[in-house]
């Protein structure tokens, strides 16, 4: 049985994050047959529980070191892990677990990862150093590709797919109409249900301000129902407090995490999304749920043009009249977003596969 590690930013209750390696941990079972697989995570008994995995945790340094020596491959990814416009030190952290790899000879993929933006010349050095020795990249978006041919990554060594998150199976809607009524919002089977995903880390401007207009007159002009759910637990949570300062009981809030599965259905229950969150508008391209995005991050943007659609603006010059115009234009047709949004998921399914066949191959031969 071929042991598999994986590095990425595992165990810290990112609902993003977390479907990611629900999607990697699943695909590999599935495609690859069994397998052992350690997941270096922050959280590794919660790790090992929801995903039946080993784990160990990710600063441990002699765990860590021994996981990769008894390992047969290293897959890094998927997620932003190789940026540093959040944290100065995670590409080092990430380029060190794949030294750590390199240093015993083991095979190294990169899995579907989004790159960039680096602004850090010594950072883009590493990268070319190290990338340059990993036969197989595969990155989720065009972008992703440029940028590394940009800082001097061999072209031919990198592949481009789509997120793993895509691959993950609808859920029913059951689950969701559960934990709604859990939290205290049972849907009005007469009203439609419009949930907002934001991101409430760093945000600067007037953009919470800007969403309470919209919000107020999105509940005004439509007769609409709203709940304002957080992927990030952490990092969401004190953007929904400040919401909730200014709209009251007049929306609703969901307070609690939940697992993958959970929060699908739970966005499946929605009859529009307004996301900033990637993964928040991934949800709803599965559930087929029309979706607007607001952009924090070119990775929306590159997530949007893979569907044949645009982000609507991005948080720092959004206006809750942008949305209100998006927003009607996406009443009147949804139906149209619905068909074009599941013939790109179908294609990026497609392409995804290619993961896993590569893997197949490093682990059937001897190169690196």
């Amino acid at each position: 049985m071929h042991k598999v590690v994986i590095s990425g930013y595992y165990g810290f209750n990112n609902i993003g994050d977390e479907s990611i390696l629900r999607a990697v941990v699943d695909n590999l079972r599935e495609k690859l047959g069994p397998l052992e697989i350690t997941v270096l995570s922050y959280n590794p008994e919660l790790t090992s529980e929801k995903f039946e995995v080993k784990s160990v945790y990710r600063m441990d340094v002699k765990k860590v070191v021994q996981a990769i020596k008894s390992c047969d491959i290293l897959i890094s990814g998927g997620g932003s892990l190789l940026q540093d416009s959040t944290s100065k030190k995670s590409i080092v952290y990430y380029l060190g677990i794949m030294w750590i790899a390199q240093f015993f000879k083991k095979k190294v993929f990169i899995y579907s990862q989004g790159i960039g933006p680096i602004g850090s010349r010594i950072n883009r050095f590493l990268i070319k150093k190290t990338l340059n020795k990993i036969k197989y990249i595969v990155v989720r978006d065009d972008q992703s590709k440029e940028l590394l041919c940009e800082i001097g990554v061999e072209s031919t060594h990198i592949n481009v797919t789509a997120d793993p998150v895509i691959r993950v199976k609808k859920a029913e809607p059951e689950t969701g109409i559960r934990i709604l009524k859990e939290e205290g919002f049972v849907k009005d089977p007469e009203k439609m249900t419009v949930g907002f995903a934001l991101r409430g880390l760093k945000i600067k401007g007037n953009f919470i301000e800007e969403i309470c207009k919209a919000s107020k007159l999105i509940l005004a002009d439509y007769n609409a129902e709203i709940v304002f759910i957080p992927f990030h637990f952490k990092e969401d949570m004190p953007a929904i407090n400040e919401i909730k300062k200014e709209l009251g009981d007049s929306v609703f809030y969901i307070e609690n995490k939940y697992l993958t599965e959970e929060m699908l259905s739970l966005i499946g229950n929605m009859d529009v999304l307004v996301g900033v969150r990637l993964h928040s508008l991934i949800h709803a391209a599965i559930m087929d749920v029309p979706m607007i995005a607001i952009s924090y991050d070119p990775k929306i943007n590159s997530f949007m043009h893979s569907l044949g659609m645009k982000a609507l603006c991005s948080i720092y010059d959004f206006q809750s009249e942008f949305l209100m115009d998006e927003f009607a234009n996406v009443l009147n047709h949804k139906d149209t977003i619905r068909e074009k949004v599941y013939g790109h998921i179908k294609e990026l399914i497609q392409k995804l596969n290619q993961n896993e066949e590569l893997i197949q191959e490093l682990l059937d031969t001897g190169e690196k």
